[in-house]
């Protein structure tokens, strides 16, 4: 997993120098914006993606990730101690009541939960600031290169920063987990641990509105701004935002929407090829035959609207020698997209071959002209010795029915 995250990232990193810039593009209020499609790995816009910026609750993507990564989702933990300001956002924890991982990973990512984050930090890492130093390293192997944490809730505090471009790497990989993608997903859950039954519901009012908008986090503090990180599929296509220092809730989620918006019209789900289908046509030695070679398997990919992937044959003989079974490998289809290999699909024959038999090799051996006349040859050949041969055997025999009239021997 980790070296697929490598390359996601190097990828990621490498598209930064080619965002768009094509008319119509978004113009988001943010001061600080990204957009972004994984399978190609292409920046499709950006604006000061790179600058760092404090990043409020969405410090919290970071706290879910080392949870997930260091406890399981029915460990029971006790709620710590969490004296909270009142404009602080909490799931409403009791100090010590009993909450299972799985209900405070709710409680932290759907309702912002600042007393979730505390009790996380403390019954992971044994304390906050280990918690904090588990964050950091974890950032660091992520190749998070400007984010770093002071605190695992997100508040105010100029140690606390990371950038458009980081958060949207860090939700990637947030959104690898299943757990974690469900949960950023959902319009609320009910917390069935600890002293009583909650409801938490999702601050992140896209999730709940929009259909096709699947996450991430939002994030408000007096210094940050509105923060939101977005996440949207649709019919294949997926699309991740983030906006950062937007001046209200409204700014926020048009300034989201309309980035989500405009990736999703710019890409496209694509077939390049499909299982079955013949890619090459090979000659059967020593026959006039041939044999279809199809792709194992369909291939799937993004492409932006109104590119093609590029789709060759290799490995794939000019003629095949032998038999083979249906379903055999005979070469490989390769799909590239942009130049750069997205996929690879064994092809294989697409019924069974007979090896060529002693006569299919000697009548290969022949011109077929020379051949036919070379039979015809022979059959007057053989007719003109047969014919001669029985006219010399009645020959024969008049002479000796002649000779046994006249009552003597005439030699043969």
């Amino acid at each position: 997993m980790r070296s697929v995250l490598v390359v996601l990232l190097a990828a990621f990193a490498a598209a930064l120098l080619g965002a768009s810039t094509a008319p119509g593009a978004p113009s988001p209020q943010a001061p600080s914006a990204i957009l972004f499609q994984p399978d190609t790995g292409d920046v499709v816009y950006r604006r000061a993606d790179t600058e760092r910026r404090q990043i409020a609750s969405t410090t919290k993507l970071m706290t879910a990730l080392v949870t997930r990564e260091h406890a399981d989702l029915d460990d029971t933990f006790r709620a710590v101690a969490y004296p909270a300001n009142p404009v602080e956002s909490l799931m409403g924890l009791r100090a010590g009541e009993r909450m299972s991982v799985r209900d405070l990973l709710e409680g932290l990512l759907l309702a912002s939960g600042n007393d979730a984050a505390a009790t996380l930090a403390v019954r992971v890492g044994g304390s906050r600031r280990e918690f904090v130093r588990m964050m950091n390293r974890r950032a660091r192997e992520l190749g998070l290169r400007d984010t770093r944490f002071a605190n695992p809730i997100g508040l105010d505090d100029p140690r606390n920063h990371s950038t458009a471009a980081d958060l949207v790497k860090l939700a990637l990989v947030v959104l690898r987990d299943p757990f974690l993608a469900r949960t950023v997903d959902r319009e609320s859950a009910v917390v069935g641990t600890g002293v009583r039954r909650r409801t938490v519901v999702n601050r992140n009012t896209l999730v709940r509105t929009v259909g096709w908008v699947d996450g991430v986090k939002t994030g408000h503090t007096s210094q940050a701004g509105y923060v939101l990180v977005g996440a949207a599929k649709r019919r294949g296509v997926r699309v991740v935002s983030a906006v950062l220092g937007d001046p209200s809730e409204a700014a926020r989620d048009a300034d989201t929407l309309e980035l989500l918006r405009w990736g999703l019209a710019r890409y496209r789900l694509a077939t390049p090829v499909r299982r079955g289908e013949a890619l090459a046509e090979p000659r059967l030695a020593y026959r006039d035959e041939t044999v279809e070679l199809v792709a194992a398997r369909r291939v799937r990919t993004v492409l932006r609207r109104g590119e093609d992937a590029e789709v060759r044959v290799v490995g794939a003989p000019a003629e095949i020698d032998g038999a083979l079974r249906a379903g055999e490998r005979v070469g490989t289809v390769v799909v590239s997209r942009r130049g750069k290999e997205v996929a690879r699909v064994p092809l294989v024959a697409s019924e069974a071959v007979a090896a060529a038999s002693l006569g299919d090799r000697v009548s290969s051996a022949l011109p077929s002209a020379w051949l036919s006349s070379a039979l015809l040859g022979l059959l007057v050949v053989v007719g003109c010795s047969l014919h001669l041969a029985l006219r010399r055997r009645r020959r024969t025999r008049r002479r000796q029915a002649r000779a046994r009239r006249r009552g003597g021997t005439e030699a043969a």
